[in-house]
């Protein structure tokens, strides 16, 4: 439990009387009520202004895990004066601080929300602000190309207008930072929020069979009556280090009865809202209509097809020989393995983000990118016309303003405001 705030001290000659407020030293006391009464024995580190966490005097208790003793500490504390923290409000006294920067503060969220290692992972290489002072750079480089521009703006005689070319070099650079920067936090953004996969294809071709492979439990019921899966089902499992969420589906055909064709309806829905979708045929016989219309359908989207069955026959993966489709059985490791991997190099080109590389986060960060780019763009376009270079000093105050937003350099209320609104407990 954290205390913070000018007023720590007092409460904690209440709360843990026998404490000395060394910093960063912990020492074992009693933990008293308001009224003096014992309600726990723990450990108590003080951390004094501005060196803490929040930049306040703090003091953490470490208590048994009792939700009695909790509860008890809590409302002894709230009782000596202190009040519940608001969510993120810990975070939000360190940005306000200086302590850390507002991409860090949006890597705390992302630490709380994790939901696998590599999440987890990704989320700690930005706590260290690492990305804003690699933003920062480019900002500088772009001030440093504003000051010499603005210089030859104003004082024609005395400053010398900057070479074209170094200022198309420049700006042929930086997009192709922004890019980098644009693609790694995309593949950062997959390892977070994981990457959506639909199984879809006509009735019985062992699209439940083959949910329960891969999550190796049978968790969808499988049957030969066609029809038997009425409703999306959505697990998840790991490939690689990143959260796959695989939804199985009801199949598709053409003639179903008014509750089977309110399934297929979802299906339709999970189709559409999935990143990859993994076709599955019965490829132990020709391919009936269905399964033609239903790849005609996912023909432009990324896709895997899957022959199942093999161990009946092939006739339907001759059909398919143009598509290069995994072929095989729901009930062969190796074909499971051929799956997994095909789900790795169509979800993410089969490449691991650097995660211990700071990466974009957040939808505003891509926002600013993209709109640093988009004035980028222009910039580049000015210059290979061979129009005059004063032209592009308002499309490089934009990116230098748009990247702002990135370092935290340019912060106002409604942004510091939607980072902290992310948090649902005080930290």
């Amino acid at each position: 439990m954290r205390i913070s705030g000018p007023d720590v001290r007092a409460l904690a000659r209440t709360i843990v009387p026998s404490a000395r407020l060394r910093p960063r030293y912990a020492q074992y006391v009693d933990v008293l009520d308001e009224h003096g009464r014992a309600i726990d024995r723990g450990l108590a580190l003080f951390a004094r202004a501005p060196h803490s966490y929040t930049g306040d005097d703090t003091l953490e208790l470490q208590i048994h895990g009792s939700p009695v003793v909790a509860r008890e500490v809590l409302r002894a504390v709230l009782a000596c004066g202190a009040r519940l923290a608001q969510p993120g409000e810990f975070t939000q006294r360190a940005f306000l601080a200086g302590k850390i920067d507002l991409h860090a503060a949006n890597a705390v969220a992302d630490l709380i929300a994790a939901e696998s290692r590599s999440a987890a992972r990704a989320a700690l290489a930005n706590l260290g602000g690492g990305l804003a002072n690699e933003v920062r750079a480019l900002r500088a480089r772009l001030a440093t190309a504003l000051e010499t521009l603005s210089g030859a703006i104003d004082f024609p005689d005395e400053v010398p207008s900057p070479d074209p070319a170094d200022l198309e070099a420049l700006v042929v650079a930086l997009i192709g930072e922004l890019e980098r920067l644009r693609a790694d936090g995309e593949r950062g953004r997959l390892v977070r929020e994981g990457l959506t996969v639909a199984i879809v294809g006509p009735p019985n071709a062992g699209k439940s069979s083959l949910l329960n492979a891969l999550l190796g439990e049978d968790r969808a019921l499988v049957s030969e009556i066609a029809g038997t899966t009425r409703d999306t089902i959505e697990e998840s499992l790991v490939i690689e280090g990143v959260p796959v969420r695989i939804v199985d589906t009801a199949g598709i055909r053409a003639h179903a009865d008014r509750l089977e064709a309110a399934g297929i309806e979802r299906t339709q829905r999970a189709l559409d809202a999935a990143r990859v979708a993994l076709v599955v045929v019965d490829g132990s016989h020709a391919l009936d209509d269905e399964a033609r219309v239903l790849l005609a359908r996912t023909n432009d989207r990324d896709r895997i097809v899957f022959c199942n069955k093999a161990d009946l026959g092939a006739r339907g993966a001759q059909d398919l020989e143009m598509l290069a489709p995994i072929v095989g059985s729901v009930f062969d490791s190796a074909t499971l393995e051929r799956i997994r991997a095909a789900i790795a190099t169509v979800g993410w080109g089969g490449e691991m983000p650097d995660l211990e590389r700071p990466h974009l986060a957040s939808a505003r960060e891509f926002d600013a990118v993209n709109e640093a780019l988009g004035a980028l763009t222009c910039a580049r376009a000015t210059l290979a016309a061979r129009e005059p270079s004063d032209f592009i000093v308002g499309d490089f105050q934009r990116a230098y303003a748009a990247l702002g937003h990135i370092s935290g350099d340019v912060a106002n209320e409604e942004i510091v405001t939607a980072v902290f609104s992310r948090f649902c407990i005080g930290k």
